[in-house]
């Protein structure tokens, strides 16, 4: 069984690659496969030297699971892309927990950065996000012991813990003075990925926090609340708000963009050859039978929440509204490796939108941009650092841009970007020209 997922975080595989030539030239890529293979052989006998040399003379007797495990593997396959990684079978289950929505912990999406755990993004309503936690926010130390020298997964592993345990995070934030010492208690984290209401009472607000095996559903659930409380003639339309949303499984983010599309293309993904490019197109009608559509996007919207941004714009369904988006276009598919031996996350292919552009380090932006106003003690912190600052990212089609704002305010009175949102659905635009680039054409169906 094979899971595709837009995490940002990383994976490795098992595959066997069988290639058949048939063309005039055959002898010579015949002839270069083999010195390649050679070359491949080669390098594995050097590995195997040197593990022996390491089992036979280290100073300690070494755990040749943990060279092999935590080293040889874990090390190939972090150096290819930051979001490509090795699970053993403790870290496979909890994947599987995770993208279920239920799972213990803090309630934060990490990834590894410098030797550090960095802050995605906490999940709403979750011990991390009450504690303060921000996106872009590096972990230093956990529980006093420093993180620097420790896998992405043992640092994952040592937040987690029995349910009403404390644990203490050192947290070094861009701005701060010194590092900042936060105690959480753990908790069984459900995640509700959607959440709705109806504002002004003619306004479907909805927010989407993750993509997981429940989303789609909470999104049709939502959307038939809001229509049964709001009649048809006086539904001014709906916001969409993905903000701060580190994305999940590509699935999900599929039915998503379906609820809003009658029709098209939703994302294509394209692999190493031709032969690997998939399209997804949208099923199932539009759920909100045509009413107007705000997206709501910032630095801190990745992976899933661009193949929706995208999507809804291209097929000009949706206005966006915010700061650019994160720009990880990457997909990476789960590929188990038999009972015990966990799992590789991969990445497998490129994503692109109905229009075929690619969001590889390169995010999308908003038609309307809305800078929020940050506290001054928060000024210069709450740039999230995008996917081109990422060591090792995958190179862009075209210029590579930086992050972009990801604060949103605590108060929704706050708010600009949100309150953007609603002038707009009610006819206001808060910047004309802006507005106007969301009428360029629509992607054909």
């Amino acid at each position: 069984m094979r899971k595709t997922l837009l995490f940002p975080l990383g994976a490795l595989t098992g595959a066997c690659l069988t290639l058949l030539v048939a063309s005039p030239q055959g002898g010579v890529w015949a002839a270069r496969a083999a010195v390649s293979a050679g070359d491949a052989y080669s390098q594995l006998n050097l590995f195997g030297a040197v593990f022996e040399r390491v089992k036979a003379s280290y100073v300690e007797k070494p755990d040749n699971a943990k060279l092999i495990e935590g080293g040889a593997i874990t090390g190939m396959v972090t150096s290819l892309d930051p979001h490509s990684r090795y699970m053993n079978a403790k870290a496979w289950t909890e994947m599987q927990e995770t993208t279920s929505g239920e799972f213990g912990g803090l309630g934060i999406e990490v990834t590894m950065e410098d030797g550090l755990v960095k802050v995605v993004s906490p999940i709403d309503d979750t011990p991390a996000s009450k504690a303060g936690i921000m996106s872009g926010d590096l972990i230093g130390k956990i529980d006093g012991e420093a993180v620097q020298g420790m896998t992405l997964e043992q640092a994952v592993n040592k937040m987690k813990g029995p349910v009403d345990t404390k644990t203490k995070l050192t947290i070094i934030r861009k701005g701060a003075d010194a590092p900042l010492e936060v105690a959480i208690t753990r908790e069984i984290i459900h995640v509700r990925p959607v959440r709705f209401r109806v504002e002004n009472g003619d306004i479907g607000y909805i927010r989407i926090t993750s993509f997981n095996e429940q989303t789609a559903d909470g999104l049709k659930k939502a959307i038939a609340s809001v229509s049964k409380q709001v009649p048809p003639e006086k539904l001014a339309g709906y916001v969409v708000d993905l903000r701060n949303n580190p994305g999940g499984l590509l699935d999900q983010a599929v039915s998503v963009s379906s609820a809003f599309l009658q029709r098209g293309e939703v994302v294509s993904t394209r692999g190493r050859s031709p032969e690997e490019t998939q399209r997804f197109t949208a099923h199932g009608g539009d759920l909100t039978k045509g009413k107007p559509i705000v997206v709501l996007i910032n630095g801190g919207s990745a992976s899933a929440s661009e193949i929706v941004a995208g999507a809804l714009h291209d097929h000009k369904r949706a206005t966006l509204i915010g700061t650019r988006s994160f720009g990880k276009g990457s997909v990476q598919t789960i590929i188990p490796l038999g009972s015990g031996n966990g799992a590789l996350a991969l990445t497998t292919a490129r994503y692109y939108t109905p229009s075929g552009r690619s969001i590889q380090a390169q995010g999308i932006a908003p038609d309307i941009e809305i800078l929020q106003d940050v506290p001054p003690e928060l000024k210069g912190r709450m740039d999230t650092m995008a996917e081109s600052q990422m060591r090792g990212h995958l190179s862009a089609d075209g210029t590579e841009q930086t992050g972009s704002q990801s604060y949103v305010p605590p108060e929704e009175k706050d708010d600009k970007a949100l309150h953007a949102a609603y002038d707009f659905l009610h006819g206001v635009t808060a910047n004309a020209v802006a507005a106007k680039r969301a009428t360029k054409a629509a992607v054909p169906n």
